[in-house]
């Protein structure tokens, strides 16, 4: 969205570094660890030097020369990212007005700036007044926006409220407030993209009022959730207190579980293996994991990795379903259906159910493919055991 030139201010020699904002995933621990080497990028302090700011936030120039933090920054830009045209258009209209150029202000700003109405173009005040009244009321109904005359509303707003011009429109604040939704140092809830698991980290105190929350939404590279630890103020693992707040495990992990009561950074590598698989390997995850029932975070992460040792057959209860699932739809066998009333399909499935290790459960049929008993697969390292085994077997030979 846009990119910026990061220095540290008193060693310009130490050279700089470009930051894309918002900082992928994927790239986030790198981009530390080279701020790091210019001896910059706190959890907390604004130490970076904005060389310059490119991309299609004009008004973020006024940043340049000025000392961010980067993890405010990064959260501005992923609020900003979420934006409609429209949007972009009021919030940078109102950084203009009100001459904004601290980070925090304008984190504040993108809470706020939908409330003030920006004219863009007045070719079409009957469009002008229509935004103008959705942007005061919210939203609307059908009805209301079919007697609206958007032409007058437009012509009231015009004629009787002064407006300010900016470079991004004629800017209208209509009453509104900046308040201080970000303290400088716990940023509000904004889930920027899907997440597995949503954490409220917080003082047992602090979470039952709501207060000092510090939002981690799961999977995240280890360096940001350690950054997030950090910023928090959370220095010991036994301080660490937390709320799941949205969960999309699989409902067979999570009740197997004992969420509240793991480490978060355990839990981001559950999280981190579970948003690999796709809908159906999640099904499949939580098929293996009400049958093999794993007590820990540990298990379950074994299980996904070793998921493809695994089949699932969804909506099968019964022998006689799992027979004719075999004969009809698997593509093993060669389905004729004129014998249909000659197939016993309960005996077929009792038979090939005597030569497998599986097991019915609520959402279909799992059956174990591998070569390692189920506890051995989840252990630590169950590619390794086996490996191990196969070693000492062939030793013996």
């Amino acid at each position: 969205m846009f990119q910026t030139v990061l220095s540290n201010k008193d060693h310009m020699e130490y050279g700089v570094v470009t930051v894309p904002f918002p900082i992928p995933e994927d790239q986030y621990a790198d981009i530390t660890r080279r701020l790091e080497a210019l001896h910059i990028g706190s959890e907390l302090s604004p130490d970076c030097m904005v060389e310059s700011v490119e991309g299609d936030w004009p008004v973020l120039n006024a940043l340049t020369g000025q000392e961010i933090n980067l993890d405010e920054l990064d959260y501005l830009a992923k609020r900003l990212n979420g934006f409609s045209p429209y949007e972009k258009a009021q919030f940078q209209a109102a950084t203009e007005r009100y001459s904004l150029t601290q980070v925090t202000d304008l984190i504040n700003l993108t809470f706020c700036c939908d409330q003030a109405t920006v004219i863009v173009d007045f070719s079409d005040l009957e469009q002008v007044g229509r935004i103008h009244y959705l942007t005061l009321n919210g939203g609307a109904t059908r009805e209301e926006m079919e007697s609206l005359d958007g032409y007058e509303t437009a012509l009231l707003l015009i004629n009787e409220h002064p407006g300010t011009t900016t470079p991004y429109g004629v800017f209208y604040d209509n009453g509104m407030r900046l308040e201080p939704v970000y303290d400088g140092r716990y940023f509000p809830q904004y889930l920027y993209a899907d997440s597995v698991l949503t954490l409220a980290l917080a003082s047992d105190e602090d979470l039952k009022k709501g207060a000092n929350i510090t939002w981690l939404y799961l999977p995240c590279s280890e360096e940001r959730l350690e950054r997030a630890l950090t910023r928090a103020g959370i220095t010991k693992r036994s301080e660490i207190s937390f709320l799941v707040m949205d969960n999309n495990l699989p409902g067979e992990v999570s009740r197997s579980l004992d969420l509240e009561n793991e480490l978060p950074q355990k839990l981001n590598r559950l999280a981190q293996e579970v948003d690999k698989l796709d809908e159906s390997g999640r099904a499949k995850l939580g098929a293996v994991t009400a049958w093999v029932q794993p007590a820990a975070v540990e298990e379950v992460i074994q299980l996904c990795r070793n998921l493809e040792q695994f089949d699932f057959i969804p909506h099968i209860h019964s022998a006689q379903e799992y027979g004719k699932y075999m004969v009809q739809e698997s593509g093993d066998y060669h389905y004729d259906a004129g014998l249909e009333g000659y197939i016993d399909y309960e005996r077929f499935g009792q038979s090939l159910l005597f030569q497998e290790i599986g097991q019915f459960v609520e959402s279909g049929y799992v059956s174990y493919k591998g070569t390692l008993t189920l506890e051995e697969l989840m252990t630590d390292d169950p590619a390794e055991k086996y490996g191990a085994e196969q070693g000492q077997s062939t030793g013996g030979m």
